[in-house]
């Protein structure tokens, strides 16, 4: 099971955070051995009874990150579709999966937070009918190359991309689902599946189930489509140890990011001692998850070292488990 981290590009939950400092931190998680690095894609964050919180636009700043890192993957979670026209969309994946030498994954979903929607001018309405319009473009244009298509929201004609990329047929696409029209469609269409945000690994076994119900009602083999999980996690700080089985870590019950890093009441964290958050990640993977990403809250360079270990303890339990 692939190991990725969520990178901090809002002020929430003390400040905002440089570009110099979200740098550094996908470094660091690079050096430290964890797969793959991720950004939010939000416009700002606005409640009725609160101020705006603002957030760095994520494809400016996974574009940054190409270049600046070297070996992990780079993904979206999620890229919305309603905030750019989809089939220039697909032209700037193929351009950043050049950029990183095909580290992309394109993680699209439809948006939630109305707030932002209206303060940018766009759209709020029918949103899954524009997202499934949207993915059917960005899908045919990043496989074929070309696209005709004609729909009540998006029109195009005679579309072609090129040059194609690194990858013949571009970037994987994941689907951030969580409602059955929407899991239907990742079915349908995507590479991988996402839903956010977890604590208990328990808490995930009802909803993996779910997806692969679907797969096998859209006539797809469940396994040809990779899972992927968000989970809330904190490290507290504790020596090295030896993991020695597939228990659960920890579950706190308390405030934690949700996708759009603000904290949603009743929350799950997977928290306690490196140790615990390794048992945890090892129950993960016995449930078939392919790629877990992590959402470290709060994420500074310490809590991230924390966090290294847990990896490290959790990567050293995998390999006696391959060795007996």
């Amino acid at each position: 099971m692939k190991v990725g981290l969520v990178l901090p590009l809002a002020e929430y939950p003390w400040r905002q955070p440089s570009y110099g400092e979200i740098r550094a931190l996908a470094l660091q998680a690079e050096d430290s051995g964890f797969d793959s690095v991720w950004v939010f894609d939000h416009l700002l964050f606005r409640e009725a009874d609160g101020p705006s919180e603002g957030i760095w636009e994520a494809w400016t700043v996974l574009s940054a990150l190409a270049e600046a890192t070297d070996r992990v993957q780079l993904g979206t979670l999620v890229l919305c579709t309603a905030f750019r026209n989809p089939a220039v969309l697909a032209k700037m994946a193929v351009t950043l999966d050049e950029v990183s030498r095909g580290r992309l994954v394109l993680g699209l979903g439809c948006g939630w937070h109305a707030p932002e929607f209206e303060a940018f001018g766009i759209p709020f309405d029918h949103r899954v009918d524009r997202f499934e319009e949207a993915l059917q473009i960005i899908v045919a244009l990043m496989r074929t190359s070309r696209a005709d298509f004609s729909g009540r929201h998006h029109r195009l004609r005679d579309g072609e991309l090129r040059p194609r990329g690194p990858r013949s047929g571009g970037p994987p696409v994941l689907v951030g689902a969580h409602g059955p029209r929407m899991t239907a469609l990742t079915a349908r269409y995507a590479d991988l599946w996402n839903a956010c945000w977890f604590g208990s690994p328990s808490g995930a076994e009802a909803t993996l189930a779910r997806v692969r119900e679907t797969c096998l009602k859209e006539g797809r083999d469940p396994a040809t489509l990779g899972l992927t999980l968000g989970v809330n996690v904190r490290v507290e700080d504790g020596a090295e140890g030896v993991v020695q089985g597939g228990a659960e870590g920890g579950v706190e019950c308390g405030t934690s990011p949700s996708s759009d890093g603000a904290p949603p009441p009743e929350a799950s964290i997977l928290t306690g001692s490196p140790q615990a958050v390794a048992r945890g990640l090892l129950t993960y993977a016995s449930l078939g998850v392919d790629h877990l990403i992590l959402n470290l809250n709060p994420h500074h360079r310490d809590a991230q070292r924390h966090l290294a270990v847990a990896l490290r303890l959790y990567r050293a339990a995998c390999l006696r488990q391959q060795q007996r």
